[in-house]
This record gives structure tokens, C-alpha cells and sequence, in this order.
């Protein structure tokens, strides 16, 4: 290898470098935010096992009063930090023209800050969308700031390495966020991007999670069942956690497409009420339906027990209530709008299924907790690979492979039957209606 070539790709590693190190360095603030959701979350009854009290009521009651300022926000000054970020992103790669518009400053800030007064109101949303959208946001800015930095790497492939950096930096996931590149972002492997993407990946999720946030989410979930015995399973678990993920990815969508115009005319009256929705399932539940869904997961794998009331002739009740909620919260607010994702509400769905249908079958409730989880990520998104590299990241046991990889593909091709069009493609493909990027371009006031 010559000199001269040998510079250039020395360059270009260092710019990759720094890319992911700035892409970290925009995600850390949101894993705090996350860091400071769960904090609020175990005070509430159903993780604390205390009573309620004037204090932990106002904690679950803050959707009363935040949602309608946030749709309030995002029909005027806020309009362009309204929605996931992922379709805003899926936009900017298939149409870089829009990119300036969409990964704008004011639209990223804006949308950081909405999904950081949702997150801390306890509403129950995932984090993918707005890290995807900071780490295309970031690229972008990269691209505009320095041209010729990294010039061999188109600005679109530019931006998809970024969000795939953000979306690794949001879950201390290389791997997945490589993997979402293509799975989701580009639909195409293109060996030329695969090795800068998990250059930036891995720089962007070794600096967001330089706090300490551990290596494995659930910690290190062992199991001791023979690989047989996961397959068995994974047929069951995966179609019903794919149905789940599936119903909830087309509930979604349908929601969406229902409130939109509404809220546009009226985003205080249907902000209060959904508002007042999503208090009383967290009022109702002891605070279960609300939160990411990770402190839920966490609490089933320290052997609370997957059943709201375990031993009660009642539990099962209580169970399919909770699961229920768990589908239809996370709904009512990324139907609104309000940005976030739905990996980890998808994610708690399937684990929460999986692991209240052993238990009742008197099996290995960790087993279906693990199996269930994926088959409703694969299901809700219809991206197994990335399902599959997250699942185990999450368990941190490789023993785990061979179900939840057949329960991941089972529940894909499941909620692939329910919801046709993968939900982040189908919602971009909803915001590019005429009326929609009008809003785009022009802020209602």
C-alpha cells in the first residue's frame, strides 16, 4: 500500500472517529434523561410496593398537564420537532434537498426537548427516534461544516451512518445500529458502508455510555434450557408476540392517521384527554403502563412475577389489563406525535406476554420473558436481524441465539401479516402527504 493511500485512509478513519465521538457526545444527555425516567418510575407503587401518596399521584398524573402543552408547542412554535424523527430522517436520505430543513438545529433542539418533557411525565416512549434523528442530525451538520471531510461517503450514507451511530449510542449497541443502516435506513447491504458504520457505531456507543450504564441492559440473563427446548417454544411465543407486535405497529399507525388532523384543529382539548388517558392507566396499574418499559423487563427478571398479583385468582385479569395498557399507552402518545420509538415499548409488550404465558403454564417464565421480547421487537418493526443483536445485548448470554432467532423471524413474518408496510416507512410515507410537508416547510402559528 503506498503512502498516498495510506494517508487518505488514515484521514478517513479519523474523521469517522470523530463523527461517532460527536455523535456519543449529542446522545449522552438522552441517556441521562432516561437515567432520571426510571428514577421517577420506582417511586410509584407498582415498583416500590408503598402506598400511594399526594407525591407519587402527581407523578402519575403529569400527562395531564404535559400533553396538552406539548401538542400545544408542536402545532406552533415546535412544528418541526413533532414526530419520531426516524420518518423526518427516512426523508432526509431519500431526499437530501429536505435534509436542511429536517436536521436542522432549531428541529433537533426542538424535538430533544419535547421528548425530554414527555419522558420525564412518565409517558411511555422508547428513545430510538429522537437518538436517529440527533445522530443524522449531526452528520449533516459534519457534512455542511466540513465538505470535504469524509467526501468519499455520499451525504445520504452519511446521514444513515449517523442515525445508526445514535441509535447505537442510545442503547449501547454497536452492532444493532450497524445493522438498523441497512435493515431499515438504506434496504440495501452495501459492503463500502458496513465498516464505516461500525466504526461510528462503536464510537458513538462507547462515549454516550461513558457513565457507567451497564453492558448488558437486563444484566446477565442466564439460561440453562437446551437449544430444543427454546426452539419448541419460539413457535408459540413467537406468533403471539409477533400478533402483539404486529396489532400494536397497525394500531399505531391507524391512530396516527386518525389524530393527525385533529390535533391540528384542536391540540388542547385532545391533549387533555389524552393526557387524562394515559394518568389514569398509570393510576390504574401502579404505575406499570408507564416508562420506556425497561424498568418493567427488569422487575419481571428479578422475580417480582410477571402477574400483577400473583397467586390471586384476579391475577390473570390484571395480567391481560396490563398487557393491554402496555399496547395502548405507548399508542396514545406517538399517535400525537410526540417524539419517541416504540422499540422498548414493543420490546416490555413481548416480554410481558412471554413471560405471563409461562408462568401460567407452570414453564420457565425467564425463557418466555426472553423469546416473547423478541418476537414483539421483530413484530412491531419487522427488522429480526436488528431484533435478534439487541435481544442478546439486552440478555447477555449467547446461549439465547437459537430462540430468539427463530422467535424474532416467526414474529416478522407475522407482523408483516398484520401491518404490510414495515411502521416507519408506512408513517414516513404518511408524512409526505402535500398538506404534511407543507407543515414541514412552514410552523403553524
Amino acid at each position: 500500500m503506498s503512502g498516498q493511500p495510506l494517508r487518505l485512509w488514515g484521514l478517513q478513519l479519523a474523521g469517522l472517529l470523530l463523527l461517532g465521538l460527536l455523535v456519543g457526545l449529542a446522545c449522552w444527555p438522552l441517556n441521562l434523561m432516561d437515567h432520571a425516567q426510571d428514577l421517577l418510575l420506582h417511586k410509584l407503587p407498582g415498583f416500590s410496593g408503598d402506598s400511594w401518596t399526594l407525591r407519587t399521584l402527581a407523578i402519575a398524573l403529569a400527562p395531564i398537564g404535559v400533553m396538552p402543552l406539548l401538542l400545544l408547542l408542536q402545532s406552533g412554535r415546535l412544528a418541526r420537532g413533532a414526530g419520531s424523527g426516524i420518518p423526518q430522517t427516512l426523508e432526509s436520505i431519500e431526499n437530501p434537498s429536505q435534509a436542511p430543513l429536517l436536521m436542522a438545529p432549531f428541529a433537533t433542539v426542538a424535538r430533544l426537548a419535547l421528548w425530554s418533557a414527555a419522558s420525564l411525565a412518565l409517558m411511555p416512549l422508547g428513545r430510538e427516534g429522537p437518538v436517529v434523528q440527533v445522530g443524522a442530525a449531526v452528520a449533516h451538520a459534519l457534512r455542511r461544516r466540513f465538505p470535504n471531510l469524509l467526501a468519499g461517503i455520499s451525504s445520504a450514507s452519511l446521514m444513515a451512518i449517523g442515525a445508526g451511530a445514535g441509535l447505537a449510542g442510545g442503547f449501547n449497541s454497536p452492532l444493532m445500529g450497524t445493522v438498523f443502516v441497512f435493515e431499515e435506513l438504506t434496504g440495501r447491504f452495501q459492503p463500502s458502508v458496513i465498516w464505516p458504520a461500525a466504526v461510528v457505531c462503536s464510537a458513538a456507543a462507547l462515549i454516550s455510555n461513558l457513565d457507567g450504564i451497564p453492558l448488558f441492559t437486563l444484566g446477565m440473563v442466564q439460561t440453562l434450557r437446551p437449544e430444543w427446548q427454546q426452539l419448541l417454544w419460539a413457535l408459540p411465543l413467537g406468533v403471539g408476540g409477533g400478533l402483539l407486535g404486529g396489532l400494536f405497529s397497525r394500531i399505531l399507525w391507524q391512530g396516527n392517521t386518525f389524530l393527525r388532523p385533529r390535533l391540528r384543529k384542536r391540540p388542547l382539548v385532545w391533549g387533555l384527554g389524552l393526557g387524562l388517558a394515559l394518568g389514569l392507566l398509570a393510576l390504574a396499574s401502579g404505575g406499570w403502563s408507564g416508562g420506556d418499559g425497561e424498568a418493567l423487563m427488569v422487575q419481571l427478571l428479578d422475580g417480582q412475577g410477571s402477574l400483577p398479583v400473583p397467586g390471586s385468582p384476579l391475577s390473570i385479569v390484571g395480567w391481560l389489563l396490563l398487557l393491554l395498557a402496555r399496547i395502548g399507552a405507548p399508542v396514545l402518545a406517538l399517535a400525537a406525535g410526540i417524539p419517541g420509538g416504540l422499540i422498548d415499548p414493543a420490546f416490555a409488550i413481548g416480554a410481558l406476554f412471554g413471560s405471563g404465558t409461562m408462568e401460567l403454564l407452570g414453564a420457565d417464565a425467564q425463557l418466555g420473558l426472553a423469546l416473547g421480547m423478541a418476537s414483539g421487537l421483530a413484530g412491531a418493526t419487522q427488522l429480526p436481524l436488528m431484533t435478534v443483536l439487541f435481544a442478546l445485548r439486552m440478555a447477555g448470554d449467547q446461549q439465547w441465539l437459537f430462540g430468539i432467532l427463530l422467535s424474532a423471524v416467526i414474529g416478522a413474518a407475522i407482523g408483516r401479516k398484520i401491518q404490510p408496510e414495515p411502521i416507519y416507512h408506512a408513517l414516513w410515507q404518511l408524512g409526505r402527504s402535500p398538506d404534511q410537508l407543507t407543515d414541514q416547510r412552514a410552523p403553524r402559528r
